[in-house]
């Protein structure tokens, strides 16, 4: 049986999903290169929880999780189903293993879910269910929560890792506020994401999990976890084995790596 691969999108700033950018263009012919699934799993960085929960609404909301962006965002929606099932599945199978899991609902779309769907798959026609992430947790329990989800991709369910390969918003802000998209990207975001996809192409997960104490200017890239996590758990979904493509590579306001990974296909 074949597996979907398994992907880490970074998902940038909020109005990538208006935008002419080099990820916006990505993200628009994302799906023509993939199976079509029958669900799609989301890890996103901006559903924080010290549990591990999944939503459970029929259908959810779309949220609004950021201000001061172009007003058309906030009259988009993602009316995609959600899918209360699959939910309480995955919650009881992450029980099943250890993990204090649980389905909730009353918990919609966030932007790192519907900003890069709402690219990828406009049409909205393929159930979601959202994952959180723990940003106190570290690497190892994402990789770990992946692991425990690696059955997914043969099931014909797509998990996405929501996230931002560097994540330095000061800097990005400074650059968004001069209208400076295009800015060049800092020397200190260019080490760190080089060092990171030498180890992700040679599969050095160890180093990875260890990032930041080795990678270069981990700290100034990534201030908080919550945005590399997804990385995480689409890495640990992927199960033992297959290749690691780079899908996409560019910069949004310099200090953003847009980089985009597939994992474990074929």
């Amino acid at each position: 049986m074949n597996r979907l691969p398994t992907l880490f999108l970074s998902h940038g700033s909020p109005d990538v999903a208006i935008a002419e950018t080099a990820a916006t263009r990505f993200l628009r012919d994302l799906a023509v290169s993939l199976p079509r699934p029958k669900a799609i799993v989301v890890a996103s960085a901006h559903f924080e929880s010290d549990r591990v929960l999944l939503s459970a609404d029929a259908k959810p909301d779309t949220i609004h999780d950021f201000g001061g962006f172009d007003p058309r965002l906030y009259d988009m929606r993602y009316p995609a189903p959600g899918d209360p099932e699959l939910a309480e599945d995955l919650a009881r199978r992450l029980r099943g293993v250890g993990f204090d899991a649980a389905a909730v609902r009353q918990r919609g779309y966030d932007h790192g879910t519907w900003v890069p769907l709402i690219l990828a798959y406009p049409e909205a026609d393929i159930p979601v269910v959202q994952l959180s992430v723990d940003p106190m947790a570290g690497p190892a329990h994402h990789l770990k929560l992946g692991q425990a989800l690696s059955a997914l991709p043969s099931e014909d369910v797509l998990v996405i890792g929501s996230g931002s390969f560097t994540h330095n918003l000061r800097a990005a802000f400074t650059a968004m506020s001069g209208g400076r998209r295009d800015a060049e990207a800092p020397h200190w975001v260019v080490e760190f994401a080089d060092w990171m996809r030498e180890k992700i192409e040679a599969g050095d997960t160890e180093a990875l999990v260890d990032y930041r104490t080795r990678a270069p200017f981990a700290v100034e890239n990534h201030p908080s976890d919550e945005h590399l996590m997804p990385l995480f758990v689409a890495l640990g979904a992927a199960g033992d084995g297959g290749r690691v493509r780079r899908l996409h590579s560019s910069h949004d306001f310099g200090a953003l790596a847009m980089d985009a990974y597939a994992f474990g296909d074929s």
